[in-house]
Order: structure tokens, then C-alpha cells, then sequence
């Protein structure tokens, strides 16, 4: 399947072996996408409230077409028991991107800038003076990183020419590893707020895990 085109409030089917129960099966719908859970630095989890429990790893989360669009992986219980209907799956489009990397390699190179961002909001573009929310703010840079090679510094704005918009901030590590086939990573920021300027991350910008 294709779970870039999942959409909050569609069924989901999950079929496991919870408590030694084979081939038992649970509907529920997409509460969430993109959901960070505090797993890793790579969190980008589908939740969703068909129960999953404790047996259900590894099963397939299905849409209404039967097509496998996660792999359940995760539960959130006050006692780490059972079930309270907040469930978590594994992107199967991630998965669609690791596994030939796993095949031939044995390891997956993902994207990596060496930031820490935050949402550009309403408040803090009225505080600089932009008249755009569009981007995100550049909080922190890790030294020696890729973003402070490229010349970011705190406080700077990334902005990203259409298409695609830049997504909201969560992480300056990508869940996802499209940045390790190309060449070049190039990303537009505003120095100071104000000065357009253009940074470029080559090889740095690729980690293995």
C-alpha cells in the first residue's frame, strides 16, 4: 500500500498474535500521522485506535483494500498491559525505503542536518518583522554538524521554495532517506531575518544507523 495517502479517520484493520491468540484481528481508524512518541530520533508513527497488544508487533496494519500500509509497533498503556486504543504502526512507506538499503548494505543512510528547529508561529514572524509563518526557526546548531559547515546559525529562518513547503519542525533528523541518493542538499534560510542566502550539504549531511 501507500500510507503517504492515509488519512486521519480512515479504517484500519490490524491482525496479530496478541497473548498467544494466532491470527486474531481489530479494527479501528487513523487517529494520527506523523506521531513522535519519544521511540528514537527517527519517530514517524501512524496512530491508531484498533487495538494492538502485547503479541501484535510485527503483524501488518491493513486499510479498508487490504493493502499493508504499517507495521504495528507500539503501544501506549498506563500499566504496559493491554490496549487503551492508542496504538502506533510504522509508516510502510518508510519501510518501502530501508529495506533495499538493508539488502544491500546492512545499514540505512538517512538525511541530517544538525539543527534543532521550531515552528515559525504568528508571534515570533510579528517579533522579527517577517510578513511570511512559512518555514521554521533555527533554535540550535550542533558544532561540526552539516547546518554549521553550511554557514546556519542560530536564529536564522529556513525557508524552502514551493514545491514542496517545508513541513512543520519536529526534528532535524529525517525519518525518511530520499536526502542519501542525492548529490546535493540545498536549502534557502534568511539570515538575520532578513537577507536571503543558500546553504548547501553535501556528504555531511548523510548519516548511517
Amino acid at each position: 500500500g501507500d500510507s503517504d495517502k492515509l488519512e486521519v479517520g480512515d479504517w484500519t484493520v490490524a491482525i496479530g498474535n496478541p497473548f498467544g491468540l494466532d491470527q486474531t484481528v481489530s479494527h479501528g481508524i487513523v487517529s494520527a500521522k506523523e506521531r513522535v512518541i519519544g521511540a528514537g530520533p527517527y519517530d514517524d508513527f501512524i496512530q491508531t485506535d484498533a487495538p494492538i497488544n502485547p503479541g501484535n508487533s510485527g503483524g501488518p496494519l491493513f486499510n479498508v483494500r487490504g493493502e499493508v500500509v504499517g507495521i504495528n509497533t507500539a503501544i501506549l498503556s498506563p500499566d504496559g498491559r493491554g490496549s487503551v486504543g492508542i496504538g502506533f504502526a510504522v509508516p510502510i512507506n518508510m519501510l518501502k525505503e530501508e529495506l533495499p538499503q538493508l539488502e544491500s548494505t546492512g545499514k540505512v543512510t538517512r538525511g541530517w542536518l544538525g539543527v534543532s528547529i521550531q515552528d515559525l508561529t504568528p508571534e515570533l514572524a510579528r517579533s522579527m518583522k517577517l510578513d511570511t509563518t512559512h518555514g521554521a526557526v533555527v533554535s540550535d546548531i550542533i558544532a561540526s554538524g552539516p547546518a554549521d559547515k553550511a554557514g546556519l546559525r542560530q536564529g536564522d529562518v529556513v525557508v524552502e521554495p514551493p514545491p514542496p513547503p517545508l513541513q512543520p519542525a519536529a526534528t532535524s533528523a529525517s525519518p525518511r532517506t530520499a536526502p542519501a541518493r542525492t548529490p546535493d542538499i540545498r536549502v534557502w534560510f534568511m539570515a538575520n531575518w532578513a537577507d536571503s542566502s543558500m546553504a548547501e550539504f553535501g556528504d555531511a549531511a548523510r548519516r548511517a544507523s
